[in-house]
């Protein structure tokens, strides 16, 4: 990134931030979990779908399924069934399941603490990783860019990207890691109160006087 370009976006970031902690002061994860497992699962889960139908579809999972051994013996079809509407629910079922197995054979039952190993688990790519890692341990390696944070970093002009990992890679570099976590939950309340995916008029926006 030119020199030039990254300092414009530093201080353009920086007044982001501000405007962000003043209109969410305390925003956090969305998704009910009770434990660092749960945690992992409703992320997952989370892919392409709202958080909202994910905490209706865990109410019920989470007490189905009370402990890691029970997804290791689950059965595919009806764990399939049992978070149907989330979507992609095949996909999410295999790697649910094939996740549960890694973690009680190579991690003893518990979520790994470093990027590396808990990217190695099936279904974890960066977001799910540093969302994890973030509010299960409070370990900051990165920044969680889930779909909110993907649109509009690009229409805020801090990231010329649409590829999560770049995004997150410019991000890093002109936000103090201080702030790497709790911008993705801030940032994502913006996409959901007053930035919306549908059309309409940005100018009505708190951060459009910034762009």
């Amino acid at each position: 990134m030119d020199v030039r370009i990254l300092q414009q976006r530093k201080k353009k970031a920086e007044w982001i931030v501000a405007a962000l902690k003043k209109l969410f002061p305390r925003a956090k994860i969305a998704l009910k979990f009770s434990n660092h497992w749960e945690l992992l699962v409703a992320v997952i889960l989370s892919a392409q779908c709202t958080d909202k139908k994910v905490n209706e579809v865990t109410a019920s999972l989470f007490k189905k399924y009370k402990t890691l051994d029970d997804y290791v013996k689950a059965k595919p079809k009806e764990f399939e069934r049992d978070i149907y509407s989330t979507g992609f629910y095949r996909a999410k079922t295999k790697n649910i399941l094939a996740a549960a197995k890694m973690v009680q054979e190579k991690f003893g039952g518990k979520i790994p603490k470093t990027m590396e190993e808990i990217l190695a688990i099936p279904g974890v790519a960066r977001k799910t990783a540093n969302v994890v890692l973030g509010n299960a341990y409070g370990i900051v390696e990165g920044i969680a860019v889930d779909t909110h944070v993907r649109r509009l970093s690009k229409l805020l002009g801090l990231t010329d990207h649409t590829d999560p990992v770049k995004i997150e890679r410019d991000l890093m570099a002109i936000l103090p890691k201080k702030e790497w976590f709790s911008f993705t939950y801030r940032l994502i309340e913006y996409g959901r109160k007053y930035c919306t995916a549908r059309p309409h008029n940005h100018k009505n926006c708190p951060l459009a006087k910034l762009k």
